[in-house]
């Protein structure tokens, strides 16, 4: 198969152990170019620029939220955010808890206090969130036709478990709940993936290709859609058993160049 395209994951797929871009990835995405290198990630757009920025392919589509938002430059070619119905649930559900709540919309990132949790994410992502309570950035929300792209809750892990499975006997309908960690949950629209994103990337910029020119790279559980989808869908040797199984190849690690060596090997 010709591949024309290459999309990847970037947390504990693409970032090595110290969560930056090795200098043998860097070389590699920069020896095949111009084949687009697409990052797709549950991160917000102002947390992968940086990352296209080493790169030196700023104008490749972004694909943000797990497919939430799609970016061609400045132009968004899909949109798809958390009803704000549903949001006012999952801030009520957290008021006698101490889970963090972490509200995203494009770029806006807000978080109810600096607290260890929004460090945390300031440090992994490079980007700085603004403070403010949850209730209003839902008000302000409200206002303005916006809607969160994605909730991002942080906590104890019995009262993770606890929210995860009251949101998902409730909510199943509206929303995706992703357990990237036992502390975590990512909340996306029900109707957005990674797959989808793609198919948006390339109807809107690479009408010519199909899936089967698409190579991606992943190692969680929101990745085997998009895996199984393409061409060839290949796995960190550190992902998920379910998402090894499912992937057409198995590469290195990502703390040992894993994306770089398949790169090197396909193209």
């Amino acid at each position: 198969m010709d591949y024309q395209l290459i999309c990847s994951d970037i947390d504990g797929t693409l970032l090595n152990k110290d969560r930056e871009l090795s200098k043998a990835t860097i070389e590699q995405v920069k020896r095949v170019a111009p084949i687009p290198f697409v990052l797709i990630s549950s991160r917000m757009p102002s947390a992968l620029r940086h990352l296209q920025n080493e790169f030196g392919n700023e104008k490749t589509p972004l694909i943000a939220y797990n497919g939430g938002l799609v970016l061609n430059n400045s132009e968004v070619l899909h949109s798809t955010f958390i009803k704000n119905s549903v949001l006012a649930e999952v801030i009520n559900k957290c008021i006698e808890t101490s889970i963090h709540l972490s509200l995203y919309h494009a770029d806006e990132w807000y978080v109810p206090s600096m607290d260890y949790w929004a460090k945390r994410e300031q440090n992994n992502t490079k980007v700085t969130p603004v403070v403010k309570a949850n209730k209003e950035v839902l008000s302000t929300w409200e206002v303005e036709g916006k809607g969160a792209h994605k909730i991002m809750c942080m906590g104890d892990e019995a009262e993770i478990d606890a929210l995860y499975n009251s949101l998902e006997l409730e909510f199943s309908s509206e929303i995706i709940l992703y357990r990237s960690k036992e502390t975590y949950i990512e909340i996306s629209h029900k109707d957005i993936s990674k797959k989808t994103a793609i198919d948006v990337v390339l109807k809107n910029c690479y009408p010519s290709l199909t899936m089967g020119n698409v190579v991606a790279f992943g190692d969680n559980y929101n990745d085997i859609e998009m895996l199984k989808a393409v061409g060839l869908g290949i796995a960190v040797g550190n992902a998920k058993h379910e998402v090894m199984q499912v992937a057409d190849v198995v590469t290195d690690t990502n703390k040992n160049d894993g994306v770089a060596k398949a790169i090197k090997e396909y193209f």
